[in-house]
């Protein structure tokens, strides 16, 4: 900053609360008490600290001369906005026609107080690379200006634009724009598709937006010159004290002035500011003189009492204030869509580096001496001696014990060496035993190396043989002689035994799938290295850290796996090593600035990232740790502690300082505070996991308890506060005390030989955000936390765009954004007792700062913000009252939880792999392997979202009438009934046959028991705990009951066969007899399957349905085989029962005889034996003769064929005759042909004719045609081809309730997009509801969409399944084999809270009394009940096909 505004305003301690707003206030302005963090001084965990603004830096000082007292400015109405490139030519809303498939539309949203204008810009394309080239037009420049405010994942274009991504969402991609400079008056702007290399111009010029401006009601409005001044210091101060040009100083200054004419104009009287800011700015200004003059020249205790008295003057009314719960952060208004984040998940598979590893010449040595051993390797390592290895080598030899020695070193080698008969003693060994030209010295012999090389290559090689006779020695100790210097194991001898360890029986590694195996073998090979420091750990994790990065998210997830262990302990934190403080901070300076690089270089990868670094401790550059090992030492001297305890410790902290030394420091100061409470010394180690045995564990061991007089007990506490601060910069990143320290500064005097500490503010902070983190601080222990959790999720969105932009401490802005990450969910979880007695208006208000918390901390966030959307308007229907408020709240917690198991099915594809895999070859306990991802996603706010939900959902029950069930892992099943009274107690039992466990007690810890296939439980386990997981993980069924009388009536059929049949929301169940096909999935062989439970069948009294009484006398079912008439395709006006099957031959029935509204898609048809002519054409004579030899495989039981039987159907070429005769029939019933544009896209069609075709053997419909003995020889496949109708809707009808049963009622269900996600295996429910067939304009809604996924398609065509065993009567045929569509569907994550079928009201009833008439009209015409499905399109019903309903 220039000097001028620096000099003329008077020195500030107030922060402008610009932010914030107080419920009660009047036309008054209410202060918040100056920033807590600009001080050099420690803060405990209780978060209570005084506040102090002291100011390091020169002293700004008030020149009276240059105030210019009573100028008066006034304010003008603002002039009406318009946008269009040409100012005059448009109004605040404009569409635009870039070309014939592109159109653009600009809007801009008028400015409100505390935000600025908002420009909208939308563009309606088909591409995926469309970018914003724009920039920013300030008053009287020409230029453009780059606004510091920018949409996520902007770029700086050649410092003269910016580029600006669009958020794509189907055919759309949008953009919004804030502005919060006042001095910036328009935005220009150009639309380039990236990948076209193509501009969109207005004229052949820019786009340019004018600005509104903000209009007040009383004109001719003035504030004093002084006051101005005051205003923009406080607005530098705000900004962190940066440097500006005149320019930006005059903007500023200007940009102050309207801040306080905003206040005028909202009724703040000139006196109401001048009292605002002088009696602050006085208050600060009487303070830095104290300090300046005090600073140097009184005793530390006296500084410190002054500096109380001072603290408890500035902050007055904050110091009486006991209950801030009035106190609201105002929250900007921002679009949900803004905090967008979309990546393409990478696939996740073995990752293993192509090239063999090169074997160093040591283990080549070893490698060869290996072969030629005939005995019993007894032992075995190699040690790194820098860029070189030691091997040591024992092994059992012709009755001898040989110890092999082997080093690459380059000088020669001297042994020094002894034999133990105890571990670890130096004996002198027999003469007997020394190699030749042995010397012996005191209790120990010397030998020397002798020089050979690996293999005949360049390499030489050192090495040493010695032979030990009889069992009375148990080890060597030894050290190394090389170029004058002794070389020891850190410090320590080298120590080989001759005995075998017994080797710990750990599960085999595997082969690494799923993982960076390379990567991980590299970690595991150092892991000795790197547990002798954190040091070594930071420093290996850093020379690992270019292949984890170029190995992409997997090996990312390796180095997040493994810092993960070593900060839970699972791994060696010091080991024989002493390191100094600030070589371990340096280290993790060193790692945390390469992760700050990746951060910024791949921001698909930022999730993972910020859970390593939340790992990892921020580390830094000297000072910071070096303090670590200084201060110890002044605090032992100033208090008088020089033994004991404080010394213990104090030698620990020398040798290796840990995260360990925070949860210490915390310790003593508790006791301390509790008046030497030991009692409570021990149980803040023990909750934060340090036991005893831990603290005699350290190398420098602390074996002492702490023992201090009363007269210490001040100057500890205050000195033990400074020193956590010291601790926490180095081992607490994301400490939100620490982190907020480090993003606003602060300094710390040296004393003596300690030396001092300066931290600078990061460059570029949002106005106003020291005091949004003042008031997070003031309000971070609050019983009632809502205003906390506005407060820190206001904080993350402030901080959000800079986390996309460059800056040199961007590490320090991501560790304070995970630490309020953290401060959410900590607040959550205290405030679950706030909510005991809440409103479900108010759970939903927390479930959704929750879901907002966890959608900034996700890369892919899409699903989320849309669930965030449907809690907005959940809130919206219950304030006004909407009677279907609680269906569709219900609807979006099903949803959001379907978000959350997707999420968590996502971190255990990604981490578990690489958990198992390392920590295996690590050795890690096997149960914190087992619940590594677990416990990752129960860290996180994934975990308090779920527990709200868990809330929510019996009151949303209640409400809205609701199902019985909570279906958690919708898996169809068929069991015996087996009834415990908790899971706990049976969870390592193995069943020997197929079990559905009925559980009274399911708390979420357990593991589902070994044969059990379903679990059913009145509790409510939560959706990420451990055994929901293992439930969808191993597809095994698990549900919660609320009706105790169905869970009476199930528990009744203990020992029974039960056939479960779950959907999202309920759960059909029924007693079923043993049948073979229940326990056939994919590729499973039958025969294998009869043969593992034949037995206990037998037991039961049951047996296979293959040779069963019942199955013998179920009616007989048999298939005419049709015969190919000649045709390969045929018109609707065609269709037969000899040419094609029941949905052929349906749908052309309907036409002429629905509604004329009821539209029907026109159809041609392949039919019956146009497979077998098509297999008998002399083009696919190698195609029959293999799918001959596969089919004979088939039929001798190795239904492993089934999938090779697929792949050969879909080599079949199509006959020329085929082509034309199917062209002929789809152009002549007007459907559009495939080849007309290309080849390839009739290639695309014959592929998707042939796939249908091969569904005729689906393992599903193979074995469904054996179990009712009908010959599969004799189904024959017709096609039927449809234009596929673009649908925004798609539906399907029973006209029979078969809920119920009730035939006065029609049940349908509708889902938006194609239907494939209603009958296809898509998670989540359709909107359903029912009609009575004698009001059908009356559709009554059972329930709401949860669907996340929609399917999309261009005009295409479909090609439908049409079989003749698809609809005979007593067998379910349909949905047996497949549709395809000749053109791949998109995926588009859904928004149902602007969707017209959820919020319109009119249309939802005119849309659902149409398919209900519909479906009505089908019925009547058949004269039975149909199962029917179709689309919406425009408003508009087509019904595409229909079938008997079953």
């Amino acid at each position: 900053m220039s000097n001028t505004i620096g000099n003329n305003l008077l020195h500030q301690s107030l922060l402008s609360p610009t932010v914030l707003e107080h419920q009660s206030r009047s036309n008054t302005s209410t202060s918040v008490r100056g920033n807590t963090f600009l001080q050099p001084q420690a803060y405990s965990l209780t978060h209570r600290t005084p506040i102090s603004t002291d100011f390091w830096g020169r002293r700004v000082s008030l020149q009276k001369n240059r105030l210019q007292m009573g100028k008066m400015y006034t304010i003008l109405r603002s002039v009406k906005a318009v946008l269009a490139a040409d100012p005059s030519s448009m109004q605040q809303m404009e569409k635009f026609r870039l070309d014939e498939k592109v159109e653009l539309q600009v809007d801009v949203g008028l400015p409100t107080s505390g935000s600025g204008s908002v420009v909208n810009i939308q563009v309606t394309s088909s591409s995926d690379s469309i970018l914003l080239h724009w920039g920013a037009i300030k008053k009287r420049q020409d230029t453009w200006s780059l606004p510091r405010c920018r949409p996520v994942g902007t770029m700086v274009y050649k410092n003269k634009a910016l580029r600006s991504p669009f958020v794509k969402s189907g055919a759309n991609a949008s953009l919004s724009i804030e502005i919060d400079d006042p001095a910036i008056e328009a935005l220009e702007f150009l639309i380039y598709d990236e990948a076209q290399n193509k501009w969109y111009k207005y004229n052949g010029g820019n786009f340019h937006v004018n600005l509104p401006k903000k209009e007040f009601t009383t004109p001719n409005i003035s504030v004093p010159e002084d006051l101005v001044q005051i205003q923009a210091y406080l607005r530098w101060e705000r900004k962190g004290k940066q440097m500006y040009t005149p320019e930006q100083e005059k903007e500023e200054y200007e940009a102050a002035r309207m801040e306080l004419l905003e206040e005028v104009a909202r009724g703040a009287s000139v006196q109401d500011l001048r009292e605002k800011l002088t009696s602050k700015n006085a208050a600060s200004e009487s303070k830095e003189q104290f300090v300046s003059e005090s600073k140097n020249n009184i005793p530390d205790k006296e500084k410190d009492n002054n500096r109380k008295n001072i603290q408890s003057k500035v902050p007055k009314k904050q110091a009486q204030k006991t209950n801030f719960s009035n106190e609201k952060v105002q929250r900007k208004k921002r679009d949900i869509m803004s905090l967008l984040t979309k990546f393409t998940p990478e696939s996740i598979k073995e990752n293993i580096s192509p090239s063999p590893e090169v074997l160093s010449p040591i283990k080549q040595f070893s490698m060869d001496k290996e072969v030629h051993i005939d005995g019993p390797i007894m032992n075995k390592k190699i040690y790194k001696l820098g860029d070189k290895e030691l091997l040591v080598l024992v092994a059992k030899s012709s009755g001898k014990t040989k110890v092999y020695l082997a080093t690459d070193l380059p000088d020669p080698v001297t042994l020094h060496w002894a034999l133990s008969k105890n571990a670890g003693e130096w004996t002198a060994p027999p003469s007997t035993m020394m190699p030749p030209d042995s010397v012996s010295v005191d209790k120990a012999a010397q030998t020397n190396f002798t020089t050979s090389s690996v293999n005949n290559q360049s390499h030489k090689i050192q090495s040493l043989e010695i032979a030990v006779e009889g069992e009375n020695f148990v080890g060597m100790p030894f050290v190394l002689l090389c170029g004058g210097n002794w070389i020891k194991n850190s410090g320590s001898d080298f120590y080989v035994e001759f005995k075998t360890r017994p080797a710990k029986v750990k599960k085999d590694a595997g082969n690494g799938e799923g993982t960076s195996k390379f990567l991980l073998d590299k970690i595991a090979e150092l892991e000795s290295e790197a547990q002798k420091s954190f040091m070594h750990r930071f420093n290996i994790a850093a020379d690992l850290m270019e292949q984890a990065t170029s190995a992409g998210e997997v090996g990312l997830a390796g180095i997040l796996v493994w810092m993960r262990y070593m900060a839970t302990r699972q791994l060696i934190w010091n080991k024989n090593y002493n390191v100094k403080p600030r070589e371990i901070s340096k280290a993790q300076d060193r790692l945390t600035d390469l992760l700050q690089n990746v951060y910024k270089s791949y921001p698909q990868y930022r999730e993972i990232l910020r859970m390593i670094m939340a790992t990892v401790g921020r580390g830094g550059e000297g000072d910071v740790g070096q303090r670590i090992r200084d201060e110890i030492l002044v605090i032992q001297r100033k208090n008088d502690c020089k033994g004991g305890l404080m010394e213990e410790w104090h030698q620990k902290l020398h040798n290796n300082t840990s995260p360990d030394d925070v949860v210490i420091c915390q310790a003593l100061m508790d006791y301390i505070k509790s008046d030497f409470d030991i009692i409570v010394y021990w149980k803040t180690l023990n909750d934060n996991g340090i036991t005893k045995e831990r603290l005699l564990s350290y190398d420098r061991a602390i074996r002492s308890e702490p023992k201090f007089r009363g007269d210490q007990k001040d100057g500890l506490l205050r000195d033990l506060g400074h020193y956590m601060r010291t601790l926490k910069a180095v081992h607490s990143g994301a400490d939100l005390e620490a982190a907020i320290a480090n993003c606003l500064g602060y300094k710390d005097e040296g004393q003596g030989f300690m030396v001092g500490v300066q931290i600078n503010p990061v460059e570029g902070l949002p106005a106003g955000f020291p005091e949004l983190l003042q008031f997070v601080m003031n309000h971070i222990e609050d019983r009632n936390v809502e205003a906390l959790l506005e407060g820190l999720l206001e904080a993350r969105q402030e901080l959000r765009s800079l986390l996309s932009q460059s800056n040199s401490r961007l590490k320090d802005i991501l560790f304070l954004d995970i630490a309020l990450d953290s401060a959410v969910r900590t607040a959550v979880e205290r405030g679950y007792e706030e909510l005991n007695n809440a409103s479900p208006e108010k759970i939903m208000y927390f479930i959704s700062l929750v879901a907002e918390n966890l959608a900034l901390s996700m890369s892919d966030n899409e699903d989320l913000l849309y669930c965030l959307k449907g809690w907005n308007l959940s809130r919206s229907m219950f304030k006004s009252r909407d009677e279907h408020w609680a269906l569709f709240a219900k609807s979006v917690l099903d949803r959001t939880r379907l978000s959350l198991a997707s999420k968590a099915e996502a971190y255990h594809q990604l981490l578990q792999p690489s958990a198992e895999y390392l920590g295996t070859l690590l050795g890690v306990d096997q149960g914190a392997v087992d619940i590594f991802t677990e416990e990752i996603i129960r860290a996180g706010s994934a975990a308090s979202l779920s527990s709200l939900l868990n809330r929510l959902d019996p009151v949303l029950r209640q409400t809205a009438n609701l199902g019985s069930w909570q279906v958690i892992s919708p898996v169809e099943v068929v069991g015996y009934v087996v009834v415990v009274d908790q899971l706990l107690s049976v969870q390592n039992k193995s069943y020997s046959t197929p079990t559905i466990l009925v559980a009274k007690s399911v708390k979420g810890e357990e593991e589902i028991p070994d044969g059990a296939v379903a679990v059913l439980t009145p509790d409510m386990p939560d959706v990420l705990s451990h055994v929901s997981v293992r439930a969808r993980n191993s597809k095994v069924c698990f549900a919660t009951c609320f009706d105790p009388n169905i869970l009476t009536d199930i528990e009744a059929r203990e020992g029974k066969l039960l056939s479960l049949k779950p959907t999202s929301a309920d759960v059909v169940y029924r007693p079923r007899k043993l049948a073979l096909y229940d326990f056939v999935k994919t590729e499973v062989d039958a025969f294998l399957i009869l043969r593992l439970y034949c037995s206990e069948m037998k037991d039961d009294g049951l047996v296979s349905s293959a040779n069963s009484n019942e199955a013998s006398s179920t009616p007989s079912l048999s298939l005419e085989r049709k015969q190919f008439s000649g045709r390969y395709a045929i018109s609707s006006e065609e269709f037969t029962n000899e040419l094609v099957g029941a949905k052929s031959r349906n749908i052309a029935h309907l036409k002429g005889k629905v509604p004329s509204w009821v539209n029907i898609p026109t159809s041609v048809a392949l039919p019956f034996g146009t497979f077998e002519a098509v297999l008998s054409d002399n083009l696919n004579q190698v195609v029959v003769e293999k799918l001959l030899v596969q089919k004979k495989k088939l039929y001798e039981g190795q239904s492993s064929f089934l999938g090779e039987l697929r792949n050969t159907v879909l080599e079949l070429s199509a006959p020329p005759q085929l082509i034309k005769e199917l062209k002929e029939k789809m152009q002549s019933s007007g459907m559009p042909w495939p080849g007309d544009e290309g080849a390839e896209r009739w290639e695309q069609a014959w592929m998707a004719i042939k796939k249908v075709w091969a569904s005729k053997w689906n393992e599903r419909a193979y074995f469904s045609t054996r179990k009712v003995k009908l010959d599969h020889d004799c189904l024959c496949m017709a096609v039927l081809v449809q234009e596929i109708i673009s649908a925004d809707y798609a539906f399907v009808i029973h006209t029979t309730n078969p809920s119920s049963g009730d035939s006065s009622e029609i049940y349908a269900e509708v889902v938006k997009g194609l239907g494939e996600t209603l009958v296809g295996a898509y998670p989540g429910r359709a909107l359903s509801f029912i009609c009575k067939k004698n009001d059908l304009k009356s559709p009554q809604i059972l329930g709401y969409p949860s669907k996340p996924i929609g399917l999309f398609i261009r005009r295409s065509i479909i090609f439908r399944s049409d079989s003749n065993g698809e609809d005979l009567e007593g067998y379910a045929g349909a949905g047996l084999y497949d549709s395809v569509p000749m053109d791949e569907e998109d995926q588009v994550v859904l928004d149902y809270s602007s969707d017209a079928l959820m919020v319109d009201g009119d249309f939802r009833h005119s849309i659902l009394s149409s398919i209900a008439i519909a479906g009505n009209a089908i019925e009547e015409l058949y004269g039975s009940p149909q199962d029917i499905e179709g689309v919406v399109k425009d408003g508009k019903i087509y019904v595409v096909q229909t079938r008997p309903q079953m």
